[in-house]
């Protein structure tokens, strides 16, 4: 059974009231947290890309990742499955933040999807995956709970 259904979360998948891109964020995390997540790319097999200011390089370990400038822009794109691309920003080792496209999510397939990611990394890292509207992170709409070990809905969707 799904974690959630399409009907139940539609309006959450609405571009126009969520933004194109949300924002998915681990909070209290380190750099092994980053670790985590990296091996878990891997392990997964999910096609990605790391970059630099725009440049694409070699993944590097987390640890070599955190440690660089600060002015430099640090992009992971994954694809964890076909069509749906999530942006990983390694601004600092105490959060992951990364976004979604919801253009690239359609129907109880593109929830499913979704939720399969959540559920992957609030998995391996043992915390709470939680997805807000675009550049408004304190009304979270969806959570991976940990442990409930699903992701839940955080706000009623008709009423957004």
């Amino acid at each position: 059974m799904p974690d959630l259904l399409w009907d139940d979360v539609k309006d959450f998948f609405n571009p126009e009231l969520m933004g194109s891109l949300p924002d998915v964020r681990v909070a209290d995390t380190s750099v092994e947290d980053w670790q985590a997540v990296l091996d878990l790319v891997r392990s997964q097999g999910w096609p990605c890309e790391y970059s630099e200011d725009g440049a694409a390089v070699r993944l590097p370990r987390a640890a070599d990742m955190m440690a660089r400038s600060e002015s430099t822009d640090a992009l992971l794109r994954v694809w964890p499955a076909t069509g749906f691309l999530a942006i990983f920003r390694a601004y600092e080792a105490g959060s992951i933040d990364f976004d979604v496209d919801l253009r690239e999510l359609h129907g109880q397939d593109g929830v499913n999807v979704l939720c399969r990611l959540l559920r992957a990394i609030g998995r391996r890292l043992g915390k709470p995956v939680v997805l807000a509207p675009e550049s408004d992170p304190l009304h979270p709409v969806l959570r991976f709970d940990v442990a409930a070990d699903r992701v839940v809905l955080l706000a009623d969707p008709h009423l957004s």
